[in-house]
Protein backbone atom coordinates (compact mmCIF):
# COMPACT_ATOMS: atom_id res chain seq x y z
CA UNK A 1 0.00 0.00 0.00
CA UNK A 2 1.51 3.57 -0.78
CA UNK A 3 -0.22 7.24 -0.89
CA UNK A 4 -1.84 8.77 -3.29
CA UNK A 5 -0.20 11.42 -5.55
CA UNK A 6 -1.62 14.22 -6.10
CA UNK A 7 -2.79 12.86 -9.40
CA UNK A 8 -4.26 9.82 -8.07
CA UNK A 9 -6.38 11.86 -5.22
CA UNK A 10 -7.38 14.75 -7.69
CA UNK A 11 -9.05 11.38 -9.71
CA UNK A 12 -10.19 10.01 -6.48
CA UNK A 13 -11.97 13.14 -5.09
CA UNK A 14 -13.19 13.94 -8.85
CA UNK A 15 -14.53 10.77 -8.60
CA UNK A 16 -16.92 11.14 -5.24
CA UNK A 17 -17.51 14.98 -6.79
CA UNK A 18 -19.64 13.31 -9.24
CA UNK A 19 -21.97 11.67 -6.09
CA UNK A 20 -25.20 13.95 -5.96
CA UNK A 21 -25.89 13.66 -1.72
CA UNK A 22 -28.35 15.29 -0.38
CA UNK A 23 -28.54 19.18 0.38
CA UNK A 24 -26.87 20.04 3.68
CA UNK A 25 -26.64 23.04 5.22
CA UNK A 26 -25.74 24.47 8.45
CA UNK A 27 -26.28 26.98 11.35
CA UNK A 28 -24.33 27.91 13.91
CA UNK A 29 -25.84 30.03 16.82
CA UNK A 30 -23.79 32.60 19.37
CA UNK A 31 -20.57 30.92 18.32
CA UNK A 32 -17.19 33.13 19.85
CA UNK A 33 -13.95 31.78 19.00
CA UNK A 34 -13.04 32.45 15.27
CA UNK A 35 -10.66 29.33 14.93
CA UNK A 36 -13.77 26.99 15.77
CA UNK A 37 -15.83 28.88 12.69
CA UNK A 38 -12.49 28.71 10.61
CA UNK A 39 -12.43 24.75 11.09
CA UNK A 40 -15.88 24.07 10.25
CA UNK A 41 -15.79 26.39 7.54
CA UNK A 42 -13.35 24.41 5.94
CA UNK A 43 -14.86 20.74 6.66
CA UNK A 44 -18.17 22.58 5.55
CA UNK A 45 -16.81 23.16 2.49
CA UNK A 46 -15.25 19.32 2.49
CA UNK A 47 -18.30 17.99 2.99
CA UNK A 48 -20.47 20.14 0.33
CA UNK A 49 -22.19 22.49 2.80
CA UNK A 50 -24.55 24.40 0.30
CA UNK A 51 -24.93 27.21 2.41
CA UNK A 52 -23.92 28.77 6.43
CA UNK A 53 -26.22 30.30 8.51
CA UNK A 54 -24.49 32.67 11.64
CA UNK A 55 -27.06 33.35 13.68
CA UNK A 56 -26.00 35.88 16.41
CA UNK A 57 -22.57 35.55 15.95
CA UNK A 58 -20.38 36.66 18.25
CA UNK A 59 -17.04 37.16 15.85
CA UNK A 60 -16.51 38.24 12.57
CA UNK A 61 -16.63 35.59 9.77
CA UNK A 62 -14.00 37.90 7.86
CA UNK A 63 -11.37 38.15 10.12
CA UNK A 64 -8.01 36.92 9.62
CA UNK A 65 -8.13 34.35 12.66
CA UNK A 66 -11.09 32.63 10.93
CA UNK A 67 -9.17 32.87 7.46
CA UNK A 68 -6.07 30.85 9.57
CA UNK A 69 -7.95 28.23 9.85
CA UNK A 70 -10.24 28.08 7.12
CA UNK A 71 -7.12 28.56 4.42
CA UNK A 72 -9.78 30.07 2.01
CA UNK A 73 -12.18 26.88 1.91
CA UNK A 74 -14.68 29.54 2.90
CA UNK A 75 -14.91 31.40 -0.83
CA UNK A 76 -16.46 27.40 -1.25
CA UNK A 77 -19.29 27.76 1.23
CA UNK A 78 -21.87 30.23 0.39
CA UNK A 79 -22.80 31.99 4.09
CA UNK A 80 -25.03 34.57 5.81
CA UNK A 81 -24.67 36.49 8.81
CA UNK A 82 -28.43 37.04 10.60
CA UNK A 83 -28.87 39.33 14.06
CA UNK A 84 -30.62 36.76 15.76
CA UNK A 85 -31.37 32.67 15.77
CA UNK A 86 -35.30 33.73 14.71
CA UNK A 87 -33.89 35.09 11.05
CA UNK A 88 -31.42 32.30 10.46
CA UNK A 89 -34.17 29.37 10.97
CA UNK A 90 -36.87 31.75 9.04
CA UNK A 91 -33.57 31.60 5.73
CA UNK A 92 -33.15 28.07 6.64
CA UNK A 93 -36.63 26.79 6.57
CA UNK A 94 -37.27 29.04 3.31
CA UNK A 95 -34.59 27.20 1.34
CA UNK A 96 -36.43 24.23 2.43
CA UNK A 97 -33.93 22.57 5.49
CA UNK A 98 -35.60 20.67 8.64
CA UNK A 99 -33.60 21.97 11.41
CA UNK A 100 -32.04 18.88 13.41
CA UNK A 101 -29.84 20.21 16.18
CA UNK A 102 -26.85 19.05 17.39
CA UNK A 103 -26.63 19.01 21.05
CA UNK A 104 -26.59 17.28 24.74
CA UNK A 105 -30.33 16.85 25.47
CA UNK A 106 -32.68 14.53 27.18
CA UNK A 107 -34.83 14.01 24.57
CA UNK A 108 -31.83 13.71 21.53
CA UNK A 109 -31.18 11.11 20.09
CA UNK A 110 -27.93 9.42 18.83
CA UNK A 111 -26.99 10.91 15.30
CA UNK A 112 -25.72 7.22 14.30
CA UNK A 113 -29.42 6.24 14.91
CA UNK A 114 -31.50 8.61 13.85
CA UNK A 115 -33.32 8.80 10.07
CA UNK A 116 -31.76 12.56 9.21
CA UNK A 117 -33.94 14.54 6.89
CA UNK A 118 -33.53 16.25 3.37
CA UNK A 119 -32.65 19.02 3.06
CA UNK A 120 -31.52 19.21 6.42
CA UNK A 121 -29.86 21.97 7.88
CA UNK A 122 -27.43 21.43 11.09
CA UNK A 123 -28.12 23.53 13.85
CA UNK A 124 -24.83 23.83 16.19
CA UNK A 125 -24.68 26.27 19.34
CA UNK A 126 -21.95 28.01 21.28
CA UNK A 127 -18.36 26.38 22.72
CA UNK A 128 -19.39 26.00 26.01
CA UNK A 129 -23.51 26.93 26.43
CA UNK A 130 -24.46 24.86 23.41
CA UNK A 131 -27.87 25.52 21.49
CA UNK A 132 -30.37 28.29 23.55
CA UNK A 133 -33.87 27.14 24.62
CA UNK A 134 -35.26 28.77 21.72
CA UNK A 135 -33.37 26.86 19.02
CA UNK A 136 -33.50 23.75 21.05
CA UNK A 137 -37.56 24.48 20.70
CA UNK A 138 -37.47 25.43 16.94
CA UNK A 139 -35.31 22.27 16.22
CA UNK A 140 -37.55 19.40 14.46
CA UNK A 141 -35.45 16.93 15.91
CA UNK A 142 -32.41 16.61 17.89
CA UNK A 143 -28.90 14.34 18.02
CA UNK A 144 -25.97 13.95 20.17
CA UNK A 145 -22.86 12.62 19.45
CA UNK A 146 -22.24 8.98 21.27
CA UNK A 147 -19.36 9.51 23.60
CA UNK A 148 -17.38 7.06 25.41
CA UNK A 149 -14.99 8.38 27.02
CA UNK A 150 -14.39 10.11 30.28
CA UNK A 151 -14.50 13.95 28.83
CA UNK A 152 -18.61 15.05 28.53
CA UNK A 153 -18.07 17.31 25.36
CA UNK A 154 -15.97 17.65 22.37
CA UNK A 155 -14.88 20.81 20.82
CA UNK A 156 -17.63 22.49 18.55
CA UNK A 157 -15.37 22.35 15.78
CA UNK A 158 -14.45 18.38 16.13
CA UNK A 159 -18.50 17.76 17.09
CA UNK A 160 -19.84 19.75 13.69
CA UNK A 161 -17.17 17.78 11.37
CA UNK A 162 -18.25 14.38 13.04
CA UNK A 163 -22.36 15.57 12.27
CA UNK A 164 -21.29 16.24 8.89
CA UNK A 165 -19.68 13.28 7.86
CA UNK A 166 -22.20 11.19 9.65
CA UNK A 167 -24.40 12.95 7.26
CA UNK A 168 -22.75 12.29 4.54
CA UNK A 169 -21.69 8.39 5.42
CA UNK A 170 -26.22 7.79 5.98
CA UNK A 171 -26.28 9.48 2.18
CA UNK A 172 -23.32 7.32 0.84
CA UNK A 173 -24.37 3.99 2.73
CA UNK A 174 -28.15 4.53 1.60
Amino acid sequence: MKQLTSTELKRLHRSWRKNEPPRLALMLEGLGGPYNLGSILRTAAAYRVEHLYLAAMQIDPTSTNVGKTALGSDRFVPWTVHDDFAKATEAARAAGHSLVGLELADQAVAIHDAVLPTPMCLVIGHEDRGLSKAALAECDSVVFLPQLGRIGSLNVATAASIAMYEARRQAFTA
